[in-house]
């Protein structure tokens, strides 16, 4: 009996094997001759699909700017004017929200695929956006901050995979900055929407009503969007996954896309996971990598710029409208210039240049009308080292040294845009296996939600302690840190298919 079961278990694992071999065969044979002679298949088949997805992105960047411009007439209506904490926890509950929504947003999306994870995360933001619209005190718009957060939390991760699995690889870096791109959108929306809210009485409810239109409309084109091929080759929906395939790709490219995602999938253990596997298993680099990068990107300060770039040019004596509008733009035109680079210079190249040019002095001299210098002591991030020197001279008056103070801020601003804002997400939602990706991405992106949540709350708070110079360096030492981390740590995926990457991770 153990001859003959033995020699049954060798069959089987030869035929396995010899399986194995053909299929290989096949795909070497579909990747490198047939697939070759066609070219790439047409962008134009899935843009539809990935501007639909993006609207995900852009109710994140919306939120996140809506309390900018709002907060000031927030605070008086509502009864909490001058309680810098109160104002933080207008800011923070909405991101402690996202916490929550980030480490169920994997789940979810595993569980009932990626179309419909996008529209569980459309409900949340609609209901909380009508709490805070109606709010009557601050318990009430603290509320509806915590429900429109468990919608942000969920929406950007599953965008990310979305995006990145619907995409072909020549353009997925492309596409993956569509989702900043519409974050800029949705900023630079909330800050115009926002601008009537110090004159108008009650405008500042508009602004979140506002925000129900987009999350309806996602819920809704979201029915005629493609699925996820890998999530329906994963969940055993081989013949649906090539339907949708036919419609991202094109027909002449679905037997080798199929014929890569088997390779990539097979094995004995390619149903089974745990979270274990992410925390000590063979993934937990990856994991922490992401969650670092996520961190990191915090840490620099971005959100602070965000969330309170009012109050601070309100410190400086600069009219906020005009200022808060330039740094929509600057973040906007940052997104479409790393939309350019992102599949030319590579993710890795735009993250060191990024953080790099994220780093800065914290304080300028200007020349009074005596020809005495004078230190600025304004909360603004300061100008580049060649603004700098010209802010120095005789050439500008103080007014002009805090517009170029202003100029600093803006530059910091673009430098985030163009690699620290949506290379991350990006590079992460590539790096991760299909049997691991959804669950993954979302717990590197639960560290990024409780940074923010920890910037949002003490900012301002911080600013009051230890003042401006000492807090912005503390932002500038986590952007060179985030330089070195980068340069040691990060794998380039500029081209790559998703097998590629995950073979060269997980030999």
């Amino acid at each position: 009996m153990r001859g003959r079961h033995d020699a049954s278990s060798m069959y089987k694992r030869g035929t396995r094997d010899h399986a194995f071999d053909a299929h290989d065969k096949e795909l070497d044979r579909l990747l490198t001759g047939e697939g070759k002679d066609i070219g790439n298949p047409s962008w134009k088949r899935s843009l539809p699909h990935v501007l639909v997805a993006t609207l995900a992105s852009f109710l994140y960047g919306y939120h996140l700017g809506v309390i900018n411009e709002t907060l000031e007439s927030i605070s008086h209506d509502l009864g909490f004017h001058g309680n810098t904490m109160a104002e933080g926890l207008v800011v923070s509950t909405c991101l402690g929200g996202a916490f929550v929504g980030s480490l169920f947003g994997g789940l979810i999306a595993d569980g009932v695929g990626r179309r419909r994870a996008f529209q569980l995360c459309a409900l949340p933001m609609i209901i909380g956006a009508s709490m805070s619209a109606t709010a009557k005190n601050l318990w009430g718009m603290l509320l509806g901050r915590l429900f429109v957060g468990t919608g942000m939390g969920t929406g950007p991760p599953v965008a990310a995979l979305y995006v990145t699995e619907v995409s072909p690889a020549y353009v997925r870096g492309t596409y993956g900055s569509f989702t900043q791109i519409a974050a800029g959108l949705g900023l630079l929306g909330s800050l115009f929407i926002g601008f009537p809210a110090k004159e108008t009485e009650g405008w500042w409810r508009m602004c979140f009503w506002a925000s129900v239109a987009p999350a309806a409309m996602l819920a809704l084109f979201m029915e005629f969007c493609a699925e996820s091929p890998h999530w329906l080759f994963k969940r055993g929906r081989g013949a649906e996954a090539e339907a949708e395939y036919e419609k991202l790709l094109g027909g002449p490219y679905v037997k080798s896309a199929i014929a890569e995602l088997s390779k990539s999938d097979r094995g004995d253990d390619a149903d089974t996971f745990k979270f274990s596997e992410l925390l000590y298993g063979h993934h937990c680099k990856v994991v922490f990598i992401g969650s670092t990068l996520f961190a990191l990107q915090q840490l620099s300060g971005i959100n602070a710029v965000f969330y309170f770039s009012s109050t601070v040019f309100k410190s400086a004596g600069v009219p906020s409208k005009s200022a808060n509008m330039c740094v929509g733009i600057a973040n906007l035109l940052g997104s479409f210039v790393a939309m350019i680079l992102m599949d030319k210079l590579g993710r890795k190249v735009l993250l060191i240049g990024s953080f790099s040019g994220m780093v800065r002095k914290k304080r300028f001299y200007w020349m009074d009308e005596n020809h005495k210098f004078r230190k600025h002591g304004s909360s603004t991030r300061v100008v580049a080292m060649g603004i700098q020197a010209i802010s120095s001279t005789s050439l500008v008056s103080r007014s002009s040294a805090v517009y170029l103070s202003v100029g600093g801020m803006l530059l910091f601003v673009l430098a985030f845009a163009i690699g620290a804002g949506p290379v991350p997400s990006i590079l992460l939602s590539e790096m991760f296996p299909g049997r691991v990706r959804a669950n993954a991405v979302s717990i590197c992106m639960a560290f990024h939600w409780m940074v923010n949540f920890f910037v949002g709350l003490l900012f301002l708070r911080l600013l009051e302690q230890i003042g401006p110079l000492v807090l912005n360096s503390i932002f500038g030492t986590f952007c060179l840190l985030a330089v070195l981390f980068v340069q040691k740590n990060v794998l380039e995926t500029k081209g790559k298919s998703l097998q590629e990457i995950e073979m060269a991770l997980l030999p």
